[in-house]
């Protein structure tokens, strides 16, 4: 019997590049005809949880965790989505995490599927597949933006303005708490377009369209 070895993030961002192969080469019968991306997303995201539990020790997640791989090493949420929209939502904790990051990392699946109508089945083609750390899960514009603002000596007011300008979510205390934060503490630029809803929604199209090593925190696996 082979040993079951503990899974680390090295191992996560290997393993998702040889599942990419794998499901590629897989057509699959019961999303013949099926557009629902919450179905595919869901098939994928578990078919890619089970090849890794064949071979590795992880923390499984659950939706009160709110995270599928919850454990202190991993920390990391999959995402799947279609290429025709690369976006998915994600719970609103605050609005903090607009600008310092969700506060843990995505593994994030980008397919394109396909129907075959001869043998009734579906092909994913993952055109692409990226790890991308919760330090760089912050929203784009928002923080490019704080940067311009900090390195053009912005004060404190400056900040502020610049929150009820995006209507960020919060009130006046949050944005006080988030003006004297940043001033501390200046945010990574992030990568994401995050839009304000009841509930985050993260689109991709920056990420897919990256080039590889070119940010240091994403690591472009396809």
């Amino acid at each position: 019997m082979t040993d079951i070895k503990q899974l680390t993030l090295d191992l996560l961002k290997m393993e998702a590049k040889e599942f990419c192969n794998y499901q590629q080469n897989n057509n699959i019968p019961k999303l013949y005809g099926v557009n629902d991306g919450k179905a595919i997303g869901t098939h994928i995201e578990q078919g890619f949880k089970k090849y890794l539990k064949e071979k590795y020790v992880f923390e499984d997640g659950n939706s009160a965790k709110g995270i599928d791989l919850p454990g202190l090493e991993i920390n990391t949420d999959i995402k799947v989505t279609s290429i025709k929209q690369p976006q998915s939502s994600s719970p609103f904790k605050s609005a903090r995490e607009k600008i310092y990051g969700l506060g843990y990392n995505l593994l994030l699946f980008v397919y394109e599927k396909t129907d075959d109508h001869e043998t009734k089945t579906a092909n994913f083609k993952f055109v692409s597949c990226a790890f991308i750390s919760k330090e760089r899960t912050a929203d784009y514009q928002t923080t490019k933006s704080i940067s311009d603002i900090l390195k053009n000596n912005g004060t404190k007011e400056d900040l502020i303005a610049f929150f009820e300008d995006r209507n960020l979510p919060g009130d006046e205390i949050v944005y006080n708490m988030l003006a004297d934060e940043i001033l501390k503490s200046p945010p990574l630029q992030g990568y994401l377009t995050i839009s304000n809803a009841l509930q985050w929604r993260l689109q991709y199209q920056r990420i897919v369209n990256m080039d590889p090593n070119s940010v240091e925190g994403i690591d472009k696996i396809v």
